[in-house]
């Protein structure tokens, strides 16, 4: 598991109950580059692990920038980070994942955010501003909007929806699905089922902020669980998860959201067939890979890559 040290270098209000928080090397050296749209996770104490996505310019090499949204209904994640987190401090963090990458050949991105969920999309227009592809985001909050300045730097190509006085019919918002054209969703589960219902599933992409309910696994069957390089393996009961069983066996398999969105445990498996549950593999990468934190097994065996 591949981890970095990260110092608060600043930390400033951004909009209500929002800290945006410039995070660098300790050492002020030049951090990994990134995709517009990945994200990182932050390593807490009390072994809170937390996601979230980076929302400055992919060509600022010497800082990666986030967002947090006070929850007061959280688990003490957001509020650690707003209250007990002070400039100097130094925190662990994964390198950036990208499960929500800028779909490739589209020539006209339209982004869809609900409230705090506008960070990757900062993130990925800074990236389009710079190829001159075509891009608009539509931002829906409730009072203030989230990151007011980094808002203003987008320059028209922005509209906010103040749904104080009720939510936009998306279908009108987004307009008709052209060829070329890619939509993105990221904010609560009832914007992306909004979203998913009124646009073509090809040529739409979402993350979710907090996994959603699992689906059930009524193909699953008991197996055994082969690791193929250690040649280690373990019987399992139909439906029992992976990431408990592949710890058991010493696989050094990371993991964070728990809940198939984040991308940590992500493995490629070598014969199956696997269940998956996951939210953000597309149906050619579950051909080779599966996350490990939701799939099940539809065979007698599950061989991974471990």
């Amino acid at each position: 598991m591949r981890h970095i040290r990260l110092a608060l270098r600043a930390a400033e209000p951004a909009g209500p109950g929002i800290r945006l928080l410039t995070l660098m090397d300790p050492d002020g050296w030049p951090l990994p580059r990134w995709r517009p749209g990945a994200h990182i996770d932050l390593h807490l104490p009390g072994g809170l692990t937390r996601a979230y996505s980076l929302c400055g310019d992919p060509a600022e090499a010497e800082c990666w920038r986030i967002a947090v949204k006070r929850e007061p209904a959280g688990r003490g994640g957001s509020a650690w980070l707003h209250d007990a987190l002070a400039v100097g401090e130094e925190l662990p963090a994964s390198l950036p994942r990208c499960t929500f990458p800028l779909a490739e050949g589209a020539s006209r991105h339209i982004f869809l955010a609900g409230g705090i969920g506008v960070t990757p999309f900062l993130a990925m227009a800074a990236a389009l501003a710079r190829s001159g592809a075509e891009h608009h985001l539509h931002l829906l909050h409730r009072g203030p909007p989230p990151l007011p300045t980094q808002l203003a730097a987008l320059q028209g190509r922005v509209t906010l929806h103040d749904t104080l006085t009720g939510r936009p019919g998306l279908a009108a918002l987004l307009g008709p699905p052209t060829p070329g054209t890619e939509a993105y969703c990221c904010g609560p589960p009832g914007l992306i089922e909004a979203f998913l219902a009124a646009w073509p599933a090809d040529q739409a992409r979402v993350e979710h902020f907090t996994p959603p309910p699992l689906a059930p696994l009524p193909g699953a069957r008991p197996f055994t669980l082969v690791l193929a390089k250690s040649g280690r393996s373990l019987d399992l009961p139909a439906g029992a998860p992976l990431l408990p069983a592949l710890h058991s066996l010493g696989a050094e398999v990371e993991s964070s959201c728990e809940g198939g969105i984040c991308g940590a445990c992500r493995v490629r498996w070598l014969e199956g067939p696997p269940l998956h549950r996951d939210r953000i593999l597309r149906p050619e990468e579950r051909e080779t890979h599966l996350m490990a934190c939701v799939a099940g097994c539809a065979g007698s065996r599950l061989v991974l890559d471990l």
